[in-house]
């Protein structure tokens, strides 16, 4: 096959090649002795010298009557079914040819190993400037403003959101905005995080005098290092790809991914460098599960005063298993005259005391009881006390004042932790 030089030459070989299989499959027609030459040239039909002929159709109807006859000659001089007639019957059918899964899948792994390849690049890249842009926003007294254009934009609202979460305050500023008024919003004492690819967007080159005049910071995720945003910048982090995942080249994919990922950088590096705490994030995150499990503490689930079962030592297993009756956990505590846990009755001991056929009447609470039984603390989080029941497999936990005095001061089963949305 012989191919002259022409932007976007090579992918489309590709296809057709790809395609002419699957039609010869389609079609189960036998191919042998078919000599197939395709020569593109931009602007050139090599078939009709014409110039100003380089499409499909144009070039599939002069190139050996592919699109008026049924068969074509082979180098035998031997009718032989025509590519061109096959390529027309399976373009008037693409959706059979063009969702193909093989191709599809090809397709999406392509795509993958691009944008794997521009994030593994950055790794390679980070340098002294990485560390200037950490500190610069480990220094801001303000917020950090992070704006950017179009799929840039979108990319920009993630890292803010990830910034503000983990410990920075920021938000974002669209650069459209910002040139009718919102630009008030940037103050001097902020630090601005610039993102375009090509680092020549207009609204933000509208923007960046008013920053200088500022005198704010500005870090700068760009593509390209001697643009206008590089120059302007404090700092710039290099976030070039050598190709988008796109097969035209044109759709931000592999440019936006490896942005992000920078972005992600920049932000984790600072949340370490500040010794952000899991209680630190759970601050920012106190709606759904995540922020109730790290903030919920057992005293702000746990059953206490009237609703607490409790007996003493002496008392009859009979009266003890009514006081598990009306406080309904499932268990009672055994205290002695202070308070203080001496043991814990449950359901399972029940069944254990009956296969004993013990007389309830006549047993006394300290006779049954499990001593030495786990218990938690009014401060550790609810997370860790179901962490405690599942590790020993029991439903239900007296809650002591500290482990020391175990000074009873409430009670909790799985059912309170389920209710909590902890479990």
């Amino acid at each position: 096959m012989d191919l002259a030089s022409h932007p976007g030459t090579q992918p489309r070989v590709h296809e057709l090649v790809a395609l002419d299989g699957a039609l010869a499959l389609e079609l189960g027609r036998n191919d042998d002795g078919l000599e197939m030459s395709i020569v593109v040239g931009q602007h050139a039909d090599l078939g009709t010298g014409q110039a100003g002929e380089d499409q499909l159709g144009d070039f599939i109807g002069r190139h050996g009557g592919f699109a008026g006859s049924d068969t074509a000659r082979n180098s035998k001089g031997e009718g032989v079914p025509a590519v061109g007639c096959r390529l027309w019957a399976f373009l008037d059918r693409p959706a059979r040819a063009m969702t193909d899964p093989s191709l599809m899948i090809a397709r999406g792994r392509r795509v993958l190993a691009t944008e794997a390849a521009a994030v593994a690049a950055l790794e390679h890249r980070l340098d002294d400037s990485f560390a200037r842009a950490c500190d610069v926003v480990l220094a801001c007294t303000g917020k950090v403003v992070v704006t950017g254009m179009g799929k840039s934009g979108h990319v920009g609202s993630k890292i803010a959101a990830t910034l503000a979460s983990t410990g920075t305050p920021s938000f974002f500023l669209h650069p459209g905005e910002a040139i009718h008024g919102d630009i008030g919003m940037i103050t001097a004492a902020d630090v601005v995080l610039a993102l375009s690819n090509s680092g020549e967007t207009d609204e933000l080159l509208t923007i960046l005098p008013v920053i200088k005049r500022l005198d704010v910071p500005l870090i700068a995720l760009t593509g390209n290092g001697g643009s206008t945003l590089a120059r302007y910048a404090t700092v710039t982090l290099d976030v070039s790809v050598p190709a988008e995942a796109c097969p035209l080249n044109l759709a931000p994919t592999a440019s936006t991914t490896a942005t992000l990922a920078m972005g992600d950088a920049l932000a984790i590096a600072v949340l370490e460098a500040r010794g952000f705490t899991e209680e630190d994030f759970a601050r920012s995150h106190p709606g759904g599960s995540l922020g109730r499990r790290l903030l919920l503490h057992v005293e702000d689930v746990m059953r206490k005063g009237d609703e607490l079962p409790r007996v003493g030592p002496d008392t009859p297993l009979s009266a003890g298993l009514l006081e598990m009756s009306r406080k309904g956990l499932g268990m009672t505590t055994v205290v002695d005259a202070a308070g203080r846990v001496l043991g814990i009755f449950t359901d399972g001991d029940l069944r254990r005391t009956l296969d004993k056929q013990l007389d309830i009447h006549a047993t006394r609470m300290a006779d049954v009881m499990t001593t030495q039984c786990k218990v938690a603390e009014p401060r550790m989080l609810a997370a860790e006390a179901v962490h405690l029941m599942e590790t020993h497999r029991i439903t239900s936990l007296p809650v002591v004042q500290s482990n020391d005095d175990r000074l009873l001061v409430g009670a909790l089963n799985v059912h309170d932790l389920l209710r909590a949305g902890v479990m």
